[in-house]
């Protein structure tokens, strides 16, 4: 065989192959982009639609703690009688009741976020049940949770603050 045509035949399929080379690759590099640009696209989208669900959550976690505030709390809910045992039972009863009624916002809220909530409504209950036992009626327990509060600061205020901390992170 004849070196020149081997030469002619390697002067048009080398650059046809180089040629094909570099196409596949931008061709790739494109496709690879346009996944991208889809998915963030996406992500935005969604995160139109999430954001408000999740800033709504917050909103009503913020609340709850705020209704479970011991200060508050303690003002909003008055003892009905002057045994000790049935003025804890009423507000721990309320304070369930708020948590039950705002448990579905775990969806939407970070675990951690989710875990000091859990914490400082167990620590207000605690607090309400140690002091219980420290007193001899309900007048009592509200004066005695009182004056300890203005004594050391509320779990409720350090959930409340670490919400408003993520929040600031989400809105960035």
């Amino acid at each position: 065989m004849d070196y020149t045509k081997i030469i002619d035949i390697a002067a048009y399929t080398l650059p046809s192959i180089i040629t094909g080379g570099v196409a596949y690759y931008f061709f790739q590099s494109y496709l690879k982009n346009e996944e991208g640009r889809r998915r963030f696209l996406l992500h935005k989208e969604s995160q139109k639609t999430a954001l408000p669900l999740r800033l709504q959550a917050y909103e009503r976690m913020a609340l709850f703690l705020e209704r479970i505030n011991p200060g508050k709390l303690l003002v909003r809910i008055g003892p009905i009688s002057t045994d000790k045992n049935d003025y804890e039972s009423l507000l721990i009863r309320h304070i369930e009741q708020e948590f039950e009624h705002n448990l579905t916002q775990q969806v939407y809220i970070s675990d951690e976020c989710w875990n000091i909530i859990l914490t400082a409504k167990n620590t207000v209950i605690q607090t309400i049940r140690k002091t219980t036992l420290q007193v001899d009626n309900a007048d009592k327990l509200r004066e005695k949770l009182l004056t300890d509060l203005m004594e050391s600061q509320s779990p409720t205020v350090l959930a409340l603050s670490f919400i408003k901390n993520e929040i600031t992170e989400i809105l960035g």
